[in-house]
């Protein structure tokens, strides 16, 4: 049985190329890389690294102070690049990262340490490193609407530091990472390869800082996710690196859940309880359902599973009064008209939701979280311009990390951070003929594990990520009954990046210290 935490009181993901490409692996492996010298950590202004495209980095290491919970904590913050070779020692990528830990810890095996990384594929970590889990988060309204620029960051007083060490991982050609002089770049851009050189990047630096005998934790966003399943399963089996716990944050383990194709029902059934959401949000929904967010989407769950998709599944077989109901309860929910929604042949796939939702308005809603509204050029169309919630917060992420990276971090580069990358495309997944699904390697991972814990974190404005595709995946692990309570879902009244919600990053903050303290066994 799914266990899920209590009921809320009432991010990054970029859109895929199609499936396609042979599974492939990187050239050289296992990995090795020479040690990289670390500055003194007694000088606030000692490493200061700088760098240009061709000079990779040392370390750059600052001291600070942060207030979280009422009680001071001081770290130490260090912002580099790592060089990883093969273990002839030919150099491979330069990998940025940023590594937080609390000072005065005497043994680091009492001290938990978490890796984190978001997705894309193309993105850096700094959504989760400016948003959540960082001792400094980008200041927007507490609904999450950006201001007006110039933007600035303020003390993160629901950081994660508290509870854990944090390294921020940027994978090769996000961030300030690349490719190694004379190394191809494609040959990270993969479902196999990322794994593979992420992992190493961990059990180097987990070798390096002598953190073997701590507690150790993932978390992944987005296609991070996917990553962090992945890591899951290559760590315990390449490197014998078992993990305490992931944090799945905006999950996507099984893609065929996110595919709007001819032939696959099964994203336009995941995809009708954001619907709901939604159009709750933006009153739309039928009157009498207008009322509680979470009582509307336990109906909608229920009918989604036992109507909707046998429905869908019977095709022309289906009866044309049985139709005429369908779409009449359809109409209930998403607040589309019952015209469009026969025009739609019962199917509502994303991008049309986002353009017809407030299409009188003359307003798109977005994709990473349909709370924002966007306006189009024209009312007409059938595709959304832009999405407004990835607009609204590319800009604070993207000045505040530049800005904090150098002046704060005193990490000194004139390479382009590549907060958002298509650079990495094509991305090389691992499947033929069918959709990428990595929920089995981590249902492997967890029972060669038994002790290792998931807590799946889900916004019910996510159009990226729905909350119940998340849901609908955990269910399809077939994890024998003894290990089904070490899944855990969490919901939030937010999209993707549901941390961006003040209120909500609080509760997540909450909910994920219970949890890595409970799974740390210290």
């Amino acid at each position: 049985m799914l266990h899920r935490f209590a009921a809320p009181t009432l991010l990054l993901f970029v859109a895929l190329p199609p499936l396609s490409a042979a599974r492939q692996s990187p050239s050289e492996a296992p990995l090795t890389v020479p040690q990289v010298q670390d500055a003194p950590a007694d000088d606030k202004s000692a490493g200061a690294a700088k760098t240009t495209d061709d000079k990779p980095a040392q370390e750059s290491v600052t001291q600070h102070s942060l207030v979280i919970g009422g009680q001071s904590l001081a770290y130490t913050a260090r912002a580099g690049r790592m060089t990883l070779a093969t273990e002839a020692g030919k150099a491979k990528a330069e990998v940025f990262f940023v590594a937080y830990t609390k000072d005065g810890e005497d043994d680091p095996a009492r001290r938990s340490i978490t890796f984190s990384f978001n997705g894309g594929p193309g993105s850096s970590s700094v959504w989760l490193h400016l948003g959540a889990l960082g001792p400094k988060r980008v200041k927007l309204a507490p609904e999450g609407w950006a201001p007006p620029p110039p933007y600035e960051l303020v003390d993160n007083e629901f950081s994660w530091l508290d509870a854990t060490d944090l390294v921020f991982i940027d994978p090769v050609t996000t961030g300030y990472s690349r490719a190694a002089e004379g190394e191809d770049a494609a040959q990270f851009h993969g479902v196999t390869q990322d794994v593979e050189w992420v992992a190493e990047f961990i059990r180097l630096y987990t070798t390096r800082n002598e953190r073997w005998a701590s507690p150790k934790f993932l978390v992944g966003e987005s296609y991070g996710t996917t990553r962090a399943a992945g890591l899951a399963g290559h760590l315990q089996e390449r490197h014998g690196m078992y993990l305490n716990g992931i944090v799945l944050v905006s999950a996507i383990l099984n893609f065929q859940t996110a595919r709007f194709d001819v032939g696959n029902d099964l994203p336009y059934v995941l995809y009708l309880p954001s619907y709901a959401a939604t159009a709750w949000y933006h009153k739309r929904v039928a009157p009498d359902l207008q009322g509680d967010l979470r009582a509307l989407l336990a109906e909608v769950e229920r009918f989604a599973i036992d109507e909707y998709m046998p429905a869908l599944a019977k095709g022309d077989a289906l009866r044309p009064e049985d139709r005429e109901q369908l779409i009449t309860r359809l109409g209930r929910y998403t607040g589309l008209s019952l015209e469009y929604i026969e025009r739609c042949n019962l199917r509502i796939e994303l991008g049309r939701f986002c353009k017809e939702l407030l299409r009188d308005q003359r307003r798109t809603v977005g994709r990473l979280d349909s709370r924002f509204k966007g306006i189009d050029l024209d009312a007409a169309g059938e595709r959304c311009e832009y999405d407004p919630s990835m607009s609204a917060i590319l800009g604070p992420y993207t000045a505040t990390m530049n800005d904090y990276v150098r002046r704060t971090l005193g990490f000194e580069s004139d390479l382009p951070y590549e907060i958002l990358t298509g650079r990495v495309q094509p991305w090389k997944f691992d499947q033929q003929n069918r959709y990428l699904n990595v929920a089995e390697t981590l249902r492997q991972a967890l029972t060669r594990n038994p002790a290792l814990k998931v807590f799946v974190a889900a916004g019910y404005y996510d159009f990226a990520t729905p909350y119940f595709a998340a849901e609908y995946t955990v269910r399809q692990l077939r994890l024998d009954p003894t290990l089904q309570p070490n899944v855990a879902l969490s919901h939030y009244e937010a999209g993707h990046m549901m941390y961006i919600h003040e209120g909500e990053l609080a509760r997540f903050k909450s909910e994920v210290a219970s949890f890595i303290k409970g799974t740390s066994n210290r």
